[in-house]
This record gives C-alpha cells, structure tokens and sequence, in this order.
C-alpha cells in the first residue's frame, strides 16, 4: 500500500510541475521536429514503436540507413544527453541521402553522429545498446544496389552490440513463404526469412509487434503504388544478444 501511495505521489508531483513520465511521450511531443515527420505519425505509430523497441534514456543507439533521420530524432530526445545516437547511412544513395541526415545535426542534436560507408557495411567506435533498421532490410538484398553477406552483416550487427543488446528490424511485409523473392520490384520482404537470417548469427528471438500491421494490404503491391504507399503492413521483429 506504502509503495503504491508514493507512487502516486510521484506521479501527482510531476502532474504539478509539468514533467512527464515518459520520455518516448515527451520525444513524440517535441514540436521542433519536422512538420512533415509529426503529420507521419498517425501511420508510423511512433510512441508505440519506441516503446516496444525499448530504447531508454542514457543508451547508444545505432540507427541503420536513417533515411532522413525520423527515428534518428526521436531517439536523440529519447536518450537525452547522457545517451547517444550514430546515423549509419551509405555512400550508395548519393551526397543528397547524407546531408538530410546531417540536417538531424545540424539542427541541433548534439548527441547524433553520423558515419557513411559503403552499402552493406558500417562503422561504430563502441559497441552500442540498440542497432535499429527500418524500412532497409530488404534493401540489403537488392542485387543492383550492391551485393551483400547477409550471414556476415547480422554478424557484425551482433559483434557491434553490447551484451544483451537488441536488435529491431522493421520493414514491409511480403506474402508468407515467398522470402527475399519481393525485395527488388515491390520492395517487401518475408518476416519468417528475417527471423531465420537474424537467429542464424546468434541472436535470441524476443518477439514482435502488431501495431503497424494492415490485414486490408494483400501485400502484392509495391511499397510506393499510392493505393497502399504509408500504409503498409509492416512488422517489427526485436532480437537480443545473450548477455
């Protein structure tokens, strides 16, 4: 009873003074980010992204192929200062890709950093406590954007992890059984054959989130056809590495 009174005594004396119990609320709140990014959210779901990712405050995190960086702030604020962010984008896509994410920087987040390397591969100082990709898994298995050692980069993912460390992986879904078969023309991949891909370098399977599901997309369309582009069924599959 004693606990349960002082915390409500918490609660009510951060009602008083304006502060929030949740940094994940506070990051989706921020109102310096991108009009475009915040009209995004309604689809994007990204309280509930984050907080089943279980990115906290004072953690490094890796966010693979930012695309522009509408993770990448909200894991700047998530964070906070003691904490810290790495864009992780390729070289592949052009000098344009790199400078919207340097903008994240640019704009003041200074706990980001960012580092471009050659499609496939990345580079990080220390081994973090996130290494998040979204929407860019299946991009690695396009041919015509480089060929790239699956087995060796989810390696390397878990080799960059600190013991215990997650790995978040979300992306547009493809019809069951078809595996990385969709990747090039309608820009969707197989959950089953990420899972399987991912638990192969040693990872353990934490589970999974429905929020970004859609069972009105028969998934036979590709990601940008404008019948179904934001509105995707998507998972997000979350691995740890053993501690």
């Amino acid at each position: 009873m004693l606990s349960r009174l002082l915390c409500g005594a918490v609660f009510a004396a951060m009602m008083v003074t304006g502060a929030s119990a949740s940094p994940v609320s506070d990051a989706v709140a921020d109102t310096t980010r991108p009009a475009a990014e915040r009209e995004q959210d309604a689809a994007r779901k990204p309280a509930e992204t984050l907080a089943f990712a279980g990115i906290k405050p004072g953690q490094s995190v890796a966010d693979f192929l930012p695309g522009g960086g509408y993770f990448t702030r909200l894991f700047a604020d998530v964070v906070g200062p003691k904490g810290h962010v790495t864009m992780l984008e390729t070289t592949r896509w052009g000098a344009e890709n790199v400078a919207a994410d340097q903008k994240v920087i640019d704009e003041g987040h200074k706990n980001v950093s960012l580092d471009a390397s050659a499609f496939g591969q990345f580079k990080l100082a220390q081994p973090v406590d996130v290494f998040w990709t979204s929407r860019n898994y299946h991009d690695l298995l396009v041919e015509k954007y480089g060929k790239v050692d699956m087995d060796a980069f989810n390696r390397h993912v878990f080799d960059s992890l600190k013991p215990g460390g997650l790995y978040v992986v979300l992306d547009h879904s493809a019809r069951a059984g078809s595996g990385a078969a969709d990747v090039a023309t309608l820009h969707r991949i197989d959950e089953a054959f990420v899972k399987a891909q991912v638990e192969k370098a040693g990872f353990q399977y934490e589970g999974a989130s429905q929020v970004l599901r859609n069972p009105a997309d028969d998934r036979t369309k590709t990601v940008f056809d404008k019948a179904i582009q934001g509105h995707t069924d998507q998972f997000i599959l979350k691995f740890r590495k053993p501690a």
